[in-house]
């Protein structure tokens, strides 16, 4: 540590085993599923759970299988260029990275989609009962993105900040990893935890992730830089990530719209439509 810069020297991998490496990416996923198996699992020994505990490792295993196709394959579609598509084999190389918020959001939608379907139960019930426990994933998920020295932010022009060792140039940077691991994780857990306690109105919860997360990553991506095969696309400023988000915060908003008017509406006053 120099004064208000740190020199970033974290190893990535946690276990060394030969051949066989643990890293602490990996690790922080497996941490959130752990995370949201046993919470969900106390709560589904209740009578009327919404998700019994028994069929807890069922729905795990969509959420699991979302996260992870849908998070390659997204990061594929969005950020991985043409090469995928003429070198389709190397979408199979997780191991070198890549994967895209975006794209395992999409997957655990299905999956989830396909769990409701089977069970004959509603989406947007699983979402308001779990949507909450997304953003502990999140926040550790960004953690692991710091500790791997990845994603890092523009340059801070100043006397602080962090020097990665993908860097270049060796300037001090924006730990926007840090960034999002705060509002990913902490803000975004305490707004939904609040809101389920203030405002428990069917569909909220999914509603306000959109809006808060598409809000939250399209701020940050200020002072991130962008994916260095991408560069800057949205009128030669913006980021993927913040195109990706727009429609993410835009549906939010329109939704949440949506449900306070039918709410307002449901809301008469004491004596009148009995």
């Amino acid at each position: 540590m120099n004064g208000w810069i740190y020199h970033h020297d974290l190893d990535p991998v946690l276990v060394h085993l030969g051949p066989l490496r643990i890293g602490w990416y990996g690790l922080m996923y497996a941490l959130a599923f752990l995370v949201f198996y046993w919470v969900k699992s106390r709560e589904g020994r209740r009578p009327g759970a919404l998700v019994p505990a028994e069929d807890m490792p069922n729905l795990l295993t969509y959420v699991i299988l979302g996260v992870i196709l849908g998070g390659r394959l997204g990061w594929v579609l969005f950020y991985g260029g043409a090469q995928y598509f003429f070198e389709p084999w190397r979408i199979l190389e997780t191991w070198k990275g890549g994967m895209s918020f975006h794209g395992g959001m999409l997957g655990v939608l299905v999956g989830t989609w396909i769990y409701c379907r089977k069970r004959q139960s509603s989406l947007v019930d699983l979402h308001d009962w779990g949507i909450v426990w997304v953003t502990v994933g999140l926040g550790l998920g960004r953690i692991g993105n710091f500790i791997n020295g990845e994603l890092f932010g523009k340059p801070t022009g100043g006397t602080w900040g962090v020097v990665f060792p993908g860097d270049p140039q060796q300037l001090p940077r924006h730990p926007s990893q840090l960034y999002e691991a705060v509002y990913e994780g902490l803000f975004l857990f305490a707004a939904l935890s609040l809101l389920k306690r203030w405002l428990p109105w069917r569909g909220l919860q999914p509603a306000a992730f959109l809006f808060l997360y598409g809000v939250g990553r399209i701020a940050v991506e200020f002072v991130r830089l962008p994916d260095q095969q991408l560069g800057y696309i949205l009128f030669g400023a913006g980021t993927m990530g913040q195109l990706l988000s727009l429609p993410m915060a835009g549906i939010g908003l329109v939704w949440i719209v949506w449900i306070a008017a039918k709410e307002m509406r449901g809301a008469k006053p004491a004596g009148v439509g009995r």
